[in-house]
């Protein structure tokens, strides 16, 4: 009962859910871009907590109609953390992984062939959402990341681990934001590398299927060739079998009498 109810709420909180996060990430793009302007940034202040105020409400209704409320929370201690942690203000480059998260429960139920999308798409948003990141954390510190083009173009290199070093963080916030970024970038190198090899493995054994089935056609026709054969060896025996013509019946009894 709580099983079917839980997914029952999940499917209703989806779409909103996800609406609510792509506010989110134009509110959060906007405080951070947007800093000195008073009246914008107020009223992305204003989005993000409502916004915050759902997740928080989702979390909420999740762990009240899990079956077992114990095993889920041990098992969704990164939604706790997304709820809690960034209400602490020296905590605020961890609101990203709200997004992240929200983009995690919808793809669990993706096919393999949506992976590929997927992962472009996540990968877009990570760069992004690490870019804006690591300018909150980094920008009126002295550090080399203080324009928006600058640290989208840190982010990139730092997620593909290439590291140039051009620019780097210089403060901790920041490098927790590039340790994260190195983190997802191997992850999914991984996720790609897991796919190629899935379709590689699924290529195979349909080949594999196929020549299969070739073979047993084959044998199937040899069976009907053999067949064939015995048919025709019986027939040629029939017409080597010498036959009795009336006109020799017919001599032998006028011999005969």
């Amino acid at each position: 009962m709580y099983g079917e109810r839980l997914e029952r709420w999940e499917k209703i909180v989806e779409w909103p859910l996800t609406a609510a996060a792509v506010l989110f990430l134009v509110a959060y793009a906007v405080q951070i871009i947007e800093r000195d302007a008073g009246s914008a940034s107020a009223v992305a202040e204003v989005v993000l907590w409502v916004t915050w105020g759902m997740f928080g409400i989702d979390y909420l209704a999740r762990l009240t109609l899990a079956r077992h409320r114990g095993r889920w929370f041990i098992r969704h201690l990164l939604d706790l953390a997304i709820v809690v942690l960034p209400m602490l203000r020296p905590l605020r480059l961890m609101r990203f992984l709200a997004i992240l998260a929200i983009i995690q429960r919808s793809s669990g139920s993706m096919l393999r062939g949506k992976v590929a999308a997927y992962t472009i798409g996540t990968t877009i948003l990570v760069i992004l959402i690490g870019g804006l990141a690591v300018l909150d954390a980094e920008r009126g510190h002295g550090g080399s990341i203080q324009s928006l083009g600058d640290a989208v173009w840190w982010s990139f290199v730092t997620i593909t681990t290439v590291g140039y070093g051009d620019y780097f963080p210089a403060t901790v916030s920041g490098r927790i934001v590039a340790v994260g970024l190195m983190i997802g970038g191997v992850a999914l190198i991984g996720v790609v590398t897991a796919t190629l090899a899935s379709w590689i493995v699924e290529r195979v054994s349909t080949e594999t299927g196929s020549v299969a089935a070739t073979q047993d056609q084959v044998d199937e026709l040899r069976d009907e060739i053999r067949e064939l054969k015995a048919m025709v060896r019986d027939l040629r025996g029939c017409s080597d079998t010498p036959q009795v013509t009336p006109s020799r019946v017919s001599q032998s009894d006028t011999l005969g009498s």
